[in-house]
C-alpha cells in the first residue's frame, strides 16, 4: 500500500479520528466538489472537510481548530462560500438519492422536524398580564462575566466532549 493512499485509519494503522472522512464516504462526494483551476495550490479538500466537521461537531470556534487541518481561515472561508453556493445541499441530495438507491435508508424511521413554534407564557398558565422581568432571573449582573463563562472560559469536561482534538 502507498504511504500517502488514505485507508480512513489514522497514522500507522492506528484508528483514525473521530468525525472524519472515511474512504468510502469521501469518494461518494468527491465527484461533488469544486475541481482546481489555474492558480495556486488549494489546500485538500478531505482535509478541509475534516477540519469543519471538527469544529462542528465539537461546538468549538473555527480559530480553536487544530493545526493539522491547516489554516483555520482557509477552513472557515471555504465552509461559508461553499454554504453560500448550496455545496451542501447538493452533496445531502446526492446522498440520499444514492443511498435510497443501495437499499441503506429505512424510510420507516426517518423523520425530521424542524418546526419551533414558541407559545406565549400564558399558554402554561401564567398570568396574562405583562409585567418586566423581576431581577431574579437575570443570570449574572456583569454582562462581561457572562461572555467570560460562556465563551472564553471552557466548559468543564470540555476536553472530553472535543473529540477530534
Amino acid at each position: 500500500m502507498a504511504r500517502n493512499q488514505r485507508t480512513g485509519r489514522g497514522v500507522e494503522g492506528r484508528p483514525g479520528r473521530r468525525y472524519e472522512l472515511t474512504d468510502e464516504g469521501f469518494a461518494r462526494i468527491e465527484p461533488l466538489l469544486p475541481r482546481r483551476r489555474r492558480g495556486g495550490k488549494w489546500t485538500d479538500h478531505r482535509t478541509v472537510l475534516n477540519g469543519m466537521f471538527c469544529v462542528l461537531n465539537a461546538g468549538a470556534q473555527w480559530r480553536d481548530m487544530p493545526e493539522r487541518y491547516g489554516n483555520w481561515e482557509t477552513v472557515y472561508g471555504r465552509y461559508r462560500r461553499w454554504t453560500r453556493e448550496g455545496l451542501f445541499d447538493r452533496i445531502l441530495e446526492r446522498l440520499h438519492v444514492s443511498l435510497d438507491e443501495d437499499g441503506r435508508i429505512d424510510w420507516s424511521v426517518f423523520d425530521v422536524d424542524g418546526s419551533n413554534v414558541r407559545a406565549h407564557r400564558s399558554a402554561a398558565g401564567a398570568s396574562k398580564t405583562t409585567g418586566r422581568t423581576s431581577r431574579e432571573t437575570t443570570p449574572w449582573d456583569d454582562p462581561a462575566e457572562a461572555l467570560a463563562r460562556s465563551f472564553i472560559l471552557p466548559p468543564a469536561g470540555a476536553a472530553r466532549r472535543w473529540a477530534c482534538w
